[in-house]
């Protein structure tokens, strides 16, 4: 650690630089923005080498975007979600048929323990789940989800309502900064502990994953916005609840340029592609994914801490992944 000595901390920026003048939009934050160790050398291989970031300022929205504020972007401009769409057999060669039906990836739980390295055994495609309808075509969004983050969002779909709101999506960097909340190297975005004083500060899952959910923090799966404590720079739900889009092309951090030294408002990897679930014959270009889900466990996927990242297809949305916007100064 002795080549990080001297660093500023994001604690000590976010004390040294004030807000530049008011809010562009009700419910943002403004995150000061420093120079920060990025990344965890103690967890998964991706997430290493721990390395010097330093990201300027922005506002950050203080929560992720929920149904209510999704469905006010759909009835202004009648957008449809990837979801919701007829897929092209053309984009999709070699694709079986019920691949190709409008639809997202839903969780199912097990009944009893299955192979841990098959995530099929609890990922299902279901025709017609979409962020309408998050458990499928059955399913609806009740008065009550209002406050939930919206999900079943695939990258286009994020980018459209940032764009429509005047907004962007932040790159993994300044996510990760914005989700330490000045706290320097500590494990999760309030600190080292996980339940502090026996106090859930996240939605994730507690128990034996995918077979047995305690319930612990109160929810089976999303949670409204808030629900849980915000960290340093008044941001909510930077754990838990959803995984959250960023515009960086995935790579692990050795791969990437500058990885192992200080970079300047980094922008992650190069575009790369992945095996599509629907057809092995396509691949499909992965972002990074943020924050963990209330379907991470320490079993599984101990992946409700800043450091920690996935790819994801950006043409595929899932019931556990949604997004916030920032606005650069």
């Amino acid at each position: 650690m002795s080549a990080f000595v001297g660093i500023t901390s994001s604690k000590q920026a976010k004390e040294k630089v004030k807000a530049p003048g008011l809010a562009p939009f009700e419910n943002m934050a403004w995150i000061p923005g420093g120079t920060f160790l990025m990344g965890s050398n103690d967890h998964y291989p991706e997430e290493a080498p721990v390395h010097c970031v330093t990201v300027e300022g922005f506002w950050m929205d203080k929560t992720t975007v929920t149904n209510e504020q999704f469905s006010r972007f759909v009835e202004a401009t009648g957008y449809a979600t990837v979801a919701e769409r007829p897929l092209n057999p053309a984009d999709y060669p070699g694709a079986k048929p019920e691949m190709l039906v409008p639809g997202s990836v839903v969780f199912k739980k097990p009944l009893q323990r299955v192979d841990l390295r098959n995530h099929f055994n609890w990922w299902d495609y279901v025709p017609g789940a979409s962020w309408r309808r998050p458990l499928g075509p059955d399913s609806s969004l009740k008065k009550e989800m209002a406050e939930h983050p919206v999900v079943h969002i695939a990258y286009e779909d994020a980018e459209a309502y940032a764009k429509w709101a005047g907004r962007e999506l932040p790159t993994e960097a300044e996510w990760e900064f914005a989700a330490r909340g000045g706290l320097e190297g500590a494990t999760y975005t309030w600190g080292n502990e996980f339940a502090p004083n026996g106090k859930m500060m996240a939605n994730t899952w507690q128990g034996e994953f995918p077979i047995e959910n305690k319930l612990t923090d109160g929810y089976e799966r999303t949670s409204p916005v808030g629900s849980f404590p915000p960290n340093g720079y008044g941001l909510y739900d930077m754990a838990g609840n959803v995984w959250e889009w960023t515009t960086d092309w995935y790579q692990e951090h050795s791969k990437i340029a500058n990885a192992c030294c200080a970079s300047f408002n980094q922008k992650g990897g190069e575009r790369e592609a992945s095996i599509d679930a629907r057809t092995p014959e396509i691949r499909i270009p992965r972002k990074v994914l943020k924050g963990g889900s209330y379907l991470c466990a320490p079993n599984y996927c101990l992946r409700y801490r800043p450091a920690a990242r996935i790819a994801q297809q950006i043409d595929t949305g899932t019931c556990h992944q949604g997004f916030r916007c920032i606005v650069r100064v």
